[in-house]
């Protein structure tokens, strides 16, 4: 049996995930528990493959097919859990990750129009039914989103260049698994300040450390 902790953070690219995780795993360390912090895709050598493939491959990839992008997700996600998570939990380690299965079914299912139930069931054959104790989404409006994207400058990758729908339709993806799942899911208006998230983040983690 697993003695760690699991937490993941979801939401729109822009809407604060990164910066969140980074004050969550500092938090847990200054606790003095051990914190893996991670993300999908590119926790591993292989997802790092993966990442440059499916955010920042060239134009001679040519379009990317719905299925294929998801499969290889699943690919990523299946080297992530056996080589990093699953072990980091048997140790009693807590892991912060930055996505995981919510993703696929916001982005491929929702976005990409896929059916949600395949999306999920090659998820979970990939994470070998692993679920996170607690999922943060950090909801952000569209526009908001977009704007952070601009203000951080550089290149958007394939996801952050699609259009406003994709984007809307996603947010709406992840809003409709959270209503599916409360008890798993803390639901924060990301819009609001930094460090009021933050508490809000940890008060709910401290829920969870207490049993």
């Amino acid at each position: 049996m697993m003695d760690g902790l699991f937490i993941t953070l979801e939401g729109g690219d822009g809407a604060g995930k990164t910066t969140q995780a980074e004050m969550l795993a500092s938090w847990l360390e200054a606790r003095g528990l051990e914190t893996l912090r991670t993300r999908e895709p590119g926790g591993t050598p292989l997802g790092s493959a993966v990442r440059g493939i499916l955010l920042h491959g060239g134009d001679e990839l040519g379009a990317v097919d719905p299925r294929a992008e998801a499969l290889l997700y699943a690919a990523d996600r299946a080297q992530h859990i056996a080589q990093l998570v699953r072990p980091a939990l048997d140790r009693g380690i807590v892991v912060v990750q930055d996505r995981y299965i919510d993703s696929s079914l916001a982005y491929q299912g929702a976005g990409r129009v896929l059916d949600t139930s395949d999306v999920r069931r090659i998820s979970e054959w990939a994470s070998g039914g692993l679920w996170p104790a607690l999922t943060i989404l950090l909801d952000a409006s569209p526009e908001l989103a977009a704007e952070r994207r601009a203000a951080r400058g550089g290149t958007a990758d394939r996801l952050e260049a699609e259009a406003a729908a994709f984007h809307a339709a996603v947010r709406n993806g992840f809003l409709d698994l959270a209503a599916a799942e409360p008890g798993r899911f803390l639901v924060l208006d990301a819009s609001r300040p930094v460090d009021e998230l933050h508490c809000e983040i940890i008060t709910r983690v401290e829920e969870l450390l207490a049993r």
